[in-house]
């Protein structure tokens, strides 16, 4: 059997012929290229398949995309510790420093445990991956809600911190806070929607100018330290927050909740693995280890130096801000710039979430627990859906927090270190398995210092275990509730939506699934409101697919029915009419009645089709004139099983 002739311009690929049923396939590649239009100009030129593996990352690249959340946080993670520690006064200020020093301990801690994880998985997912495979379905579900309401919040409080530092230095805009942050957001969004290697090298200058910045104040508030030129902080914000409580160890744990917010955002690279290139786990694991470097140094000085100033938290102004302006003597270039770098990469922090919430959404949608559209890319090769959920869903916080940043924070890093654990406890489940021959090629270990891996992974979920408990019981009444009954909520929906997909699968699987019994008769049902051309054009199409067919008329008016009875004698052509007397007036109802009785008649080999025809006016506004009842029926008799719906659309010129 050969195959039949392909337009021109088509291309055959191969040809696989004659099975047992003497099978065609034929494949061949599409000629078609999306056209250019307004997307063009806005989200660029549509990429095939074959760029993705041109849209990966250098090292230098993924810093900017992959750690600006990390490194953002030495703009605000300070501020919210020392927005406790100033309930218990000003001397509790001497313990910021201390409580710095252990988050950077943690910090090393963790990112040792997931350079260990981007050499064992590869294929990135993080937390979530090495869950499922180690753990089971349920951790990893917990793992991905819990990953996602972080990335949810990530963008919510970047962005908000970011005008808030706006705020700091144009007081008038306080009030617009919201607006402002929205609009961000929706920049953000596009300019992911643009692909990951566009916005990964938009966003890189900027990254870089706020880590020069951030050097400077650093750098030069220590030469203003040392030689003693480093006074206390002037002209404090009005409304800074008083002292109402005693110094407690409550208190400390709360502070030291706060400051783990720096934390956040480094599991991203080990999320993100696949967008490196080649050698990705390489690349991926050095892009770690700097990203976590500047991220200690940089929180432990300007931690130091908040304390060294006696700088006040407050609403009004930030803590940057005020060290920026000791530093550099008021409100002169360096302050602004070092206000405008904060601001950037406050925003850009937000692109984190960008980058990974896409990425995870898919792994989960692929694996059934999400829906599938998820995993589908865009025109640029991104998860097109996936950003614009991200952006919806933090666009509603915003707005519902007022963009407040200490409103936010407590909502967020539980989710943070519930995956670290996860992830931690996955990995050294991993080394276990491989140490005892359990590895997924069932070989002898592979790794010969499986053991002391294993003592990582296993002391760093102990340490993130503790610090998600902490952070859980000490912010639970400013908010943490929340994500505690948010996290078993989304892990049951996703639950229940894998449990749609399997049930679906399995009613639609062809295993021991016979030949189905051919179609011996084929019924026809076809509603008409009149007799018209559109109703001609409807019967013509309904008499191609069966000769038995059966045209059914609602009647409502007396008149109407008796001039469609005389027309259908003229143009029925023989076709049967049924009219159905409604003396309520309803049309649907009365139709659907007589679809079930038939229904109920019907043998296994029958099948029975609704042909309705469908007018489709000359423009779009014509619709609103029309009562639109093919669409209402239509929409009646999808969800009727074993009954097909077939919509015969007609245009009179």
């Amino acid at each position: 059997m050969e195959a039949g002739p392909l337009s021109p311009g088509r291309r055959i690929i191969s040809i696989v012929i004659k099975d047992e049923h003497e099978t065609n396939v034929t494949e061949r590649v599409s000629d078609y290229r999306p056209r250019p239009s307004w997307r063009t100009w806005l989200l660029g030129r549509s990429l095939a398949t074959a760029d993705a593996p041109h849209q990966t990352l250098g090292k230098a690249v993924a810093l900017a995309v992959f750690g600006a959340d990390a490194l953002s946080s030495i703009a605000y993670a300070p501020q919210e510790m020392l927005v406790i520690l100033a309930a218990a006064g000003a001397t509790a200020f001497g313990y910021g420093f201390p409580i710095a020093i252990i988050i950077v301990v943690l910090l090393t801690i963790v990112t040792l445990s997931y350079q260990q994880t981007i050499h064992a998985y590869p294929g990135g997912g993080g937390a979530y991956t090495v869950a499922r495979e180690n753990l089971g379905d349920l951790a990893a579900q917990v793992a991905g809600t819990a990953l996602l309401t972080d990335y949810v919040l990530l963008a919510a409080v970047a962005i908000s911190s970011g005008v808030a530092q706006v705020v700091s230095a144009y007081p008038s805009l306080f009030p617009y806070r919201v607006a402002l942050s929205v609009g961000l957001l929706l920049l953000i969004m596009l300019a992911n929607l643009r692909g990951v290697k566009e916005s990964g090298n938009l966003f890189a200058l900027p990254t870089y100018f706020f880590l020069t910045m951030t050097v400077v104040t650093v750098g030069a508030g220590f030469a203003r330290y040392f030689t003693g030129h480093l006074g206390p902080l002037t002209d404090p914000p009005l409304d800074a927050i008083k002292a109402t409580q005693p110094l407690t160890l409550f208190l400390l744990l709360r502070a030291f909740s706060n400051g783990t917010t720096a934390l956040t955002g480094v599991e991203c690279i080990s999320n993100g693995v696949t967008a490196f290139k080649e050698p990705r786990t390489h690349n991926a694991a050095r892009t770690m280890v700097w990203m976590s470097g500047l991220l200690g140094v940089l929180f432990l000085g300007v931690t130091f130096l908040l304390g060294a100033i006696g700088a006040v938290p407050a609403e009004s102004e930030t803590v940057i801000s005020q060290l920026a302006r000791m530093v550099f003597d008021g409100r002169n270039l360096l302050y602004l710039g070092t206000i405008a770098a904060t601001t950037i990469i406050l925003i850009l922090a937000t692109n984190t979430a960008f980058a990974d919430f896409p990425r995870l959404t898919a792994a989960i949608g692929l694996d059934g627990f999400l829906p599938r559209q998820l995993a589908y890319r865009g025109s640029r090769l991104v998860f097109s859906r996936g950003i614009i959920t991200l952006t919806a869903i933090a666009a509603l916080l915003i707005i519902v927090f007022q963009a407040s940043v200490t409103a936010l924070v407590p909502l967020w890093a539980v989710g943070v270190f519930v995956s670290f654990t996860l992830s931690q406890a996955g990995m050294t489940r991993h080394w276990w398995r491989i140490g005892h021959g359990q590895n997924q090629a069932g070989a002898p270990p592979a790794d010969r210092a499986w053991y002391w891996k294993m003592v990582v992974n296993a002391f760093g979920a102990v340490c993130t275990a503790v610090v998600s408990v902490i952070f859980a019981v000490t912010k639970f009444r400013d908010g943490a509730w929340i994500i505690v009954l948010l996290i078993p909520s989304l892990v049951a929906i996703l639950i229940i939506i894998h449990r749609h997909y399997n049930r679906l699968a399995r009613d639609l699987s062809l295993d021991h699934l016979g030949r189905p019994a051919r179609i011996r008769r084929h019924r026809v049902i076809v509603p008409i409101a009149g007799v018209h051309r559109g109703t001609l054009i409807t019967l013509d199409y309904a008499r191609s697919l069966s000769p038995d067919v059966t045209a059914v008329h609602i009647s409502i008016d007396k008149a109407e029915t008796e001039r469609v009875r005389r027309k259908w004698e003229e143009w029925g052509e023989g076709v049967r009419l049924v009219i159905i007397d409604s003396p309520y007036r309803a049309f649907l109802e009365p139709f659907l009645e007589y679809v079930e009785d038939l229904s109920r008649q019907r043998q296994a080999n029958e099948r029975m089709t609704i042909v309705v025809g469908q007018l489709v006016p000359r423009e779009w506004w014509h619709n609103l004139l029309h009562t639109q009842t093919a669409f209402w029926l239509r929409f009646a008799l999808l969800s009727k099983k074993d009954i097909v719906v077939t919509e015969v659309p007609y245009q009179i010129d």
